[in-house]
């Protein structure tokens, strides 16, 4: 349904987007970094799993509300702002065992991969950004729209655990070596603690 050709330009262009740095990767970055490879795997497959609704909503075109409704908008961002700060919060809060930095530590898989979804889907701009991005590359010639804009967000989320999925492997070593101490523990939890303080005010302060 679509040709090869625009299927890899669309995902090369996926998987520069998914370098190119943003709340995502930073997130996965600073949470794999604390909490070593395999909590940056479940953020990640949190994350595409945020992916899946923002693909769905611009397929049927729910995206749009977001696009059309200030109110909707402003809902939506200030959640999400408000969910980065209480992770800010924990963050600071954190204690520093130094030892027990890495693999498995904190909070379960299944609360890490609870974030990654809350903490795409309550990004409205990943929706006006799929709505913008998508049909860019579908052409109703090619048969049904809506089944091409599931493809393309199926490659764009395949693109995403790509490039997530390697931050949080070179993240995961490079925390799980600092763990050693808890005083770069300490550092780290202070450091994300910033990120994350910085995100939600970038997302409070986003227009549509």
């Amino acid at each position: 349904m679509i040709p090869l050709d625009i299927a890899l330009a669309f995902f090369t262009t996926s998987v520069l987007l998914g370098i190119s740095p943003g709340p995502d990767n930073i997130f996965v970055l600073t949470q794999s970094a604390l909490r070593g490879r395999q909590a940056g795997i479940f953020v990640t497959l949190g994350l595409c799993t945020g992916l899946i609704v923002h693909t769905l909503a611009v397929s049927f075109g729910v995206a749009a509300i977001f696009q059309t409704s200030a109110l909707a908008f402003t809902v939506l961002k200030f959640a999400g702002a408000a969910y980065l700060l209480y992770l800010a919060w924990q963050a600071f809060r954190a204690p520093a065992t130094g030892i027990h930095l890495g693999e498995g530590s904190g909070a379960s898989g299944w609360e890490l991969y609870r974030r990654g979804i809350i903490m795409n889907i309550t990004n409205p701009k990943v929706s006006i950004f799929f709505l913008a991005f998508l049909p860019q590359f579908a052409e109703p010639a090619r048969g049904s729209l809506t089944m091409q804009m599931m493809l393309l967000g199926g490659l764009f989320i395949l693109a995403t655990l790509l490039v997530f999925g390697t931050i949080a492997l070179l993240a995961g070593t490079i925390g799980r070596k600092l763990g050693q101490s808890a005083g770069a523990e300490k550092i780290m939890n202070r450091v994300a603690g910033t990120v994350f303080t910085a995100l939600a005010f970038k997302l409070a302060m986003t227009d549509r």
